[in-house]
């Protein structure tokens, strides 16, 4: 059971550094000329993309600018990674 704990603690983390990723890649222009950025680039898109678009057609966005679905996706993660462990911990 810990190393369950453990394996979803660690998708979690690096669910979120991913998440990071997308925000500075928003951020920054990457370079898309070369093939590997474009291919790492694609693969965080693809990645996180099902939990932020839903975010982002729920948010009302008119006027701002300003994509706030990556600052309410780390939030939601935060609560369902912190209910997931603690299930988890009262079933040992």
């Amino acid at each position: 059971m810990y190393l369950l704990i453990r394996l979803i603690d660690m998708a979690f983390t690096v669910y979120n550094y991913i998440l990071i990723a997308r925000v500075v890649a928003s951020w920054v222009q990457p370079p898309t000329h070369h093939k590997t950025a474009r291919k790492i680039l694609r693969f965080i898109y693809e990645m996180t993309e099902p939990v932020l678009g839903p975010i982002r057609r729920m948010l009302p966005t008119s006027g701002m600018g300003i994509d706030l679905s990556p600052i309410v996706a780390f939030i939601a993660l935060s609560i369902i990674h912190s209910s997931v462990i603690n299930i988890l911990v009262r079933l040992l």
